[in-house]
């Protein structure tokens, strides 16, 4: 089933928290289909939405959306379907300068005259902490948030750690293409319309988010010092090898040392993100 949510302010947040209402409620293997607002809560062409958002929200999140049967150590597997970005987009450095982008047939045209070949993803996919209050949308979280990961275009799927029942699943942060470090602050911001399918796994058990690209595995691993998120993102390969090919420690970490690469995600968001990558290629 495909469950249409309309772009309304009901349906948007901007601070994770375990005690916001869920806006639909769906069944594991469900889709959703919603659409999502560019930097500063804008829509296509930099126009604001009305009505504004809050002094302390930050990315504009379509959500939660709730899982039945979702429980708090399981596994959520988020496929990312589709996410066709909107016409307009901006990258912004030191203020005021910015960079705008007209969008179109996967091509994107700067207001600097260059032209770049897009590749859309949702910068934030994940669940609230679980812990009480509200928590800011910038930094990523051992259950997702803002990964700001470019491989995770249309066709990958993300699996992810459930931190409380339900799930309360939030998706957003549209970009049209990033490179790795997006080290301006931003990629190309823009809207999208965007879908994701839903599902639970209960075979799998992870302490960290791992995802499925083409051709590939993904590891992630978060913290402020990026030594520390690369060994995160290293424990969470080596992990993965030992359960998918029955190795030691000592002989997964022998085989990551020769086939797998680490890269850093993102290195702007309070957090730093590293992620290994395991092709399907690197075994003869």
């Amino acid at each position: 089933m495909i469950h249409e949510l309309p772009l309304e302010r009901r349906t948007l947040h901007g601070r994770w928290s375990r005690d916001h209402a869920p806006v639909v409620t769906i069944d594991p293997g469900d889709s959703v289909r919603f659409e999502t607002l560019a930097i500063w809560w804008s829509r296509p062409w930099g126009e604001p939405f009305d009505p504004p958002r809050a002094p302390d929200d930050g990315h504009a999140l379509t959500g939660p959306i709730a899982v039945r049967g979702a429980r708090a150590g399981a596994t959520l597997s988020v496929r990312i379907d589709d996410v066709d970005p909107g016409p307009w987009g901006v990258t912004l450095t030191s203020e005021p300068h910015r960079v705008e982008w007209e969008l179109g047939g996967g091509i994107g045209r700067s207001s600097t005259g260059h032209t770049v070949k897009l590749a859309p993803f949702l910068g934030v996919i994940g669940m609230p902490p679980d812990e009480p209050g509200t928590h800011s949308t910038r930094p990523p979280r051992v259950s997702g948030g803002n990964i700001d990961c470019k491989e995770l275009v249309a066709g990958s799927t993300l699996y992810l750690p459930i931190p409380v029942d339900g799930a309360l699943l939030s998706a957003g942060d549209a970009h049209a293409l990033q490179g790795d470090g997006e080290v301006s602050g931003t990629a190309i911001e823009t809207t999208s319309r965007a879908q994701l399918t839903v599902d639970l796994r209960d075979d799998l058990s992870l302490e960290s988010p791992i995802a499925r690209v083409d051709g590939a595995w993904l590891t992630f691993g978060f913290d402020p010092d990026l030594d520390r998120a690369a060994d995160l993102a290293l424990d969470g390969m080596l992990r993965l090898i030992q359960r998918q090919h029955d190795a030691s420690h000592d002989d997964a970490l022998a085989l990551a040392s020769v086939v797998v690469d680490l890269r850093v995600t993102q290195v702007v968001n309070e957090v730093k993100g590293v992620h290994a990558v395991l092709r399907d290629d690197a075994w003869s």
